[in-house]
């Protein structure tokens, strides 16, 4: 095909979810409820990790940049969703497009890696705590957040940049109600293997080493549990690692069964559907299993109420 013909594409229109308009208002109350109560949600454990000393600690600080990476995540996908549930469709230019897929995929890439150092934090913690602090420090974290920012950035802009390369020139219509990778790749006109291959190699990096990372480290924390001697000592050990593996259990699950699962048209708005649950849904749960499940973000949490309703009555 002669490249000066073509005629690139500059709008993309998204379907969205295809409801019936009984369920629409209910639809868009329940996805604006998830976007207020996931940012209030992530941002209550950012200011409970900055504001209180007793959470300076590396999991601590992992997990308010797992909160940052939920609210840029929500932030990039909702606001559009709501407009595409609202009235039933979204039309978006192509570089919005490209721009919301990048906002999307760099902090996903970013929760892979900060999934897997917390599953590192958890094994020193555990099974080898007398290098704990020498290995953890405040030093080595920032090092480590600030590399894994630096990494899924680049990564993520060199995917942007070979779909933005590719021809598109139509149709413009993705049946999703975001711009994600496979379905804006199915727009092109021309080759896209190697942008394809990019992807696939990406995936791996991003997500089957930092799962299998996850798995070894809690093979090794399953056996010293194992070795721990008394019931309430194996709890007390476990509890301080079941709200992150519960985390990735519903993080790794939703993305198996989107990206990995082969995709078949009847199922594809099930799919949709399981896409929802870890752009929208798992960043809402995230702060909810960390707080309800952690004793030290619950005694910060009373703390602070004490300190509100204190300051409330001398006011009064």
């Amino acid at each position: 095909m002669d490249g000066k013909n073509i005629t690139r594409i500059t709008m993309i229109h998204l379907i969205g979810f295809k409801t019936h308009q009984s369920i629409q208002g209910l639809m868009f109350t329940f996805l604006i409820l998830i976007y207020c109560v996931t940012i209030c949600g992530n941002l209550l454990i950012i200011t409970l990790v900055s504001y209180s000393k007793s959470l300076h600690s590396p999991m601590y600080f992992f997990l308010s940049q797992l909160s940052l990476s939920d609210i840029l995540i929500v932030t990039d996908i909702l606001p559009n969703t709501l407009h595409a549930v609202l009235f039933e469709e979204a039309m978006m230019s192509f570089s919005d497009c490209i721009t919301q897929l990048y906002f999307f995929a760099m902090p996903e890439a970013l929760q892979c890696f900060l999934l897997t150092v917390m599953a590192y934090d958890r094994y020193l913690a555990i099974c080898k705590p007398l290098h704990y602090t020498l290995i953890m420090s405040h030093r080595v974290c920032w090092i480590t957040v600030i590399t894994f920012w630096t990494l899924s950035m680049l990564i993520e802009l060199i995917l942007a940049f070979g779909i933005s390369k590719l021809q598109f020139c139509g149709p413009n219509i993705i049946d999703h109600f975001f711009c994600d990778f496979h379905p804006l790749i199915k727009l092109s006109c021309s080759d896209a293997t190697n942008v394809e291959l990019e992807g696939a190699l990406f995936a791996a990096v991003l997500v089957f080493i930092p799962f299998t990372v996850i798995i070894v480290s809690y093979i090794y924390i399953v056996i010293t549990i194992f070795n721990i001697p008394s019931v309430t000592g194996r709890q007390k050990v476990f509890s301080t690692c079941s709200s992150h593996l519960t985390v990735v259990s519903i993080y790794y699950g939703t993305m198996v069964c989107v990206y990995l699962v082969p995709s078949r048209e009847e199922l594809w708005n099930i799919k949709k559907f399981l896409s929802l649950l870890y752009t929208a849904v798992t960043p809402l749960l995230n702060p909810m299993i960390y707080s309800l499940r952690n004793k030290d973000l619950k005694k910060v949490v009373r703390k602070l109420v004490i300190l509100v309703l204190n300051l409330q009555v001398k006011k009064q």
